[in-house]
């Protein structure tokens, strides 16, 4: 719970970090007993018992920089991104390292855990350790980074960035053989182990050393990102397209035409269930018609990684300064039009796109609009969206296995996309073998354990709790309906409305007046099977 601070962590999540992939029988039982000797533990030692909060599919901890070093971590190298010159940059990232004692993770005895998450956590460090070196060279401190690198290019071979601002370093010092020495160690080292040659910066830096080159400003410095407010930045940055993106040509095209419009109200409401693709979609559309807005491209997010919604207030003070030329507003993950509303420009040449799982239809009522209303995939769109992240070549060698796969996602993007992850990660993984696993309990496995926004339990379970009372017991209700039932059993009409406006439900063809995504439908019956054994709560 400590690795996703603030961020409902499933139960199934917690049983595979705890037992791996050999539960015992009693494994829910023996976790709710292990929770309450937390909690016990905890007041011992002055800490409140409901710092672990039960939600509906799993458990949440709530931890801030005050309470724990990897939130503190993340806060630095935020701020270190904002920071006003690259001394106080360089200030709070070597603050953010000093953070760091040992491997994470060393006492703890989860296999998985130690295969995906402690990996992810090493390279957060390492990208900060990386730019803690760019901005000492860049300060000609070569020597005094001598250290740092040397341990990085060693512990970490294949890792060429390491090694290139090594060579860099040893060079600018006058120790051109030494820096040549290093160059063909790594070139022997990638060809013997990985069969590659170095990259092009190794191989210009070779070249330009040989020639006795001056290299001008040492290793450049990344340009960082515009100032943030409480870590959530309106970016003003080029929009670059989504990687694997594809289909949606319909909407694209909508919204396009709508958003470029020479006049009436130049808004886009994307809607639809968690993990369907909005904010893909928005930001690939935003990528499409950016250079219609000479203004910028401003980009506001109104929730937080845990899924919570940014205040309406704090969400102003992102807001772009008035200025010159078309603009386009991105509001991304909207939890209601009690946020949007008052974040609206009332004048100035401004688009806005908004992606919220709500329908929004108290915005587009008073500001008029449009709404696109996302369903899933089409099983050639999520075919090659699978094949774009994963390798046409890879993806084609066992395509009908690859169309199994893309059915067991529910041809859902967010699913795609943690599958893809797999296969990637996990290169001797064949998609056959992946499709089969997953089917075994699609709500529980696609998930990413490094990252709770990759993961289909934790988007689902957000969006969940997210709901009151009623519409909640009522989806899980539809669990236990079987594919093709008469939805409208789960609960009175007013309830399963809130469910549609809520992106859980979906308005059904004539005749049938709701249906439900599959994926949606495997995780309500998940849910309520996890309900109906669990043991009742400890007293």
């Amino acid at each position: 719970m400590l690795l996703h601070p603030g961020t409902v962590v499933s139960t199934d999540y917690l049983l595979r970090a705890v037992w791996d992939e050999e539960p015992p029988a009693t494994a829910r039982a023996a976790l709710q007993t292990c929770v309450l000797r937390l909690r016990r533990l905890f007041v011992k030692y002055g800490i409140s018992a409901t710092t672990i909060e039960a939600v509906p599919g799993g458990y949440r901890m709530a931890n801030d920089v005050e309470t724990l070093d990897l939130a503190l971590f993340r806060f630095l190298a935020g701020q270190a991104r904002a920071a006003d010159g690259e001394e106080e940059e360089l200030y709070r990232l070597r603050a953010a390292l000093s953070l760091w004692q040992g491997r994470p993770l060393a006492n703890v005895a989860s296999r998985m855990l130690q295969r995906d998450a402690a990996p992810a956590l090493e390279q957060e460090r390492l990208r900060v350790l990386e730019r803690v070196c760019d901005l000492e060279l860049a300060a000609g401190n070569c020597h005094q980074v001598l250290v740092d690198l040397y341990e990085g290019a060693r512990r970490h071979p294949v890792r060429e960035r390491f090694t290139e601002q090594l060579i860099e370093a040893l060079y600018r010092t006058g120790r051109q053989a030494e820096a040549l020495a290093e160059y063909r160690a790594i070139k022997d080292r990638l060809r013997d182990e990985l069969g590659v040659d170095p990259g092009p910066g190794l191989r210009r830096l070779e070249l330009a050393i040989l020639r006795a080159e001056e290299l001008g400003r040492p290793i450049p410095v990344v340009a960082r990102r515009p100032p943030v407010v409480a870590e959530l930045p309106a970016t003003t940055e080029r929009v670059w397209p989504v990687t694997g993106f594809t289909g949606r040509e319909a909407d694209r095209g909508a919204i396009a035409a709508r958003l470029t419009a020479p006049g009436g109200p130049r808004l886009v409401v994307v809607s639809g269930a968690p993990g369907i693709g909005k904010s893909a979609l928005v930001r690939q559309s935003a990528y499409e018609v950016q250079d219609t807005f000479p203004g910028g491209v401003f980009t506001i997010p109104l929730a937080r990684p845990d899924g919570s919604p940014v205040d309406v207030e704090e969400a102003r003070k992102l807001l772009p300064e008035p200025g010159d030329g078309r603009r386009l507003l991105i509001l991304d993950d909207a939890a209601g039009a009690g946020q949007v509303l008052p974040l609206l420009p009332v004048a100035g040449d401004t688009s806005v796109v908004v992606s919220s799982r709500r329908g929004l239809a108290a915005v587009v009522a008073t500001r008029g609009g449009s709404v696109h209303r996302l369903d899933v995939l089409g099983a050639g769109e999520g075919y090659a969206l699978l094949a774009g992240l994963v390798g046409e070549e890879r993806i084609a060698a066992e395509a009908e296995a690859a169309r199994e796969l893309v059915s067991v996602c529910g041809y859902f993007p967010l699913a795609l996309r943690i599958a893809a992850g797999r296969l990637l990660t996990r290169p001797g993984l064949s998609v056959a073998d992946c499709a089969a696993w997953l089917a075994e309990d699609p709500p529980a496995r696609l998930a990413l354990a490094e990252d709770p926004r990759l993961s289909v339990p934790e988007v689902f379970g957000q969006a969940l709790a997210a709901l009151g009372q009623e519409p909640r017991e009522a989806f899980l209700r539809l669990g236990s309906l079987e594919p093709g039932a008469d939805l409208t059993s789960a609960g009175a009409s007013t309830v399963l409305e809130q469910l549609v406006e809520a992106g859980m439900l979906e308005d059904g063809p004539p005749g049938h007046p709701y249906r439900l995504h599959a994926l949606l439908h495997g995780y309500a019956r998940h849910i309520a099977r996890e309900r109906a054994t669990a043991p009742p709560p400890a007293h």
